[in-house]
């Protein structure tokens, strides 16, 4: 029997399509630092997108996507009620 996990992925809207990619990226970017032990020094990341997520990224949430991923979220198991912690965090950093 399918499941409907099997149909369908899980992840945070409004549009799913511009946030479960790109944090899924920005996952496997930061496990990537971590392996290769750059983590510590890395103090800045620029991340620039392209295409439909460069149109609508803000609107749909794509940038919050990414700064999940780089935090060690996934679309399946991010807790949704740290994203407006890391949203300030991340705006408070950026000034």
């Amino acid at each position: 029997m399918i499941s409907i996990f099997d149909i369908f992925k899980i992840g945070i809207g409004p549009s799913s399509s511009h946030t479960v990619g790109p944090m899924k990226a920005g996952k496997i970017f930061s496990d990537e630092l971590i392996a290769l032990g750059h983590i510590n020094n890395t103090s800045r990341v620029v991340v620039d997108v392209y295409g439909s997520l460069s149109l609508t990224g803000k609107g749909h949430h794509t940038d919050l996507a990414i700064i999940m991923g780089l935090a060690g979220n996934l679309p399946d198991s991010v807790n949704i009620d740290a994203i407006p912690i890391l949203s300030v965090m991340s705006k408070a950093r950026a000034s």
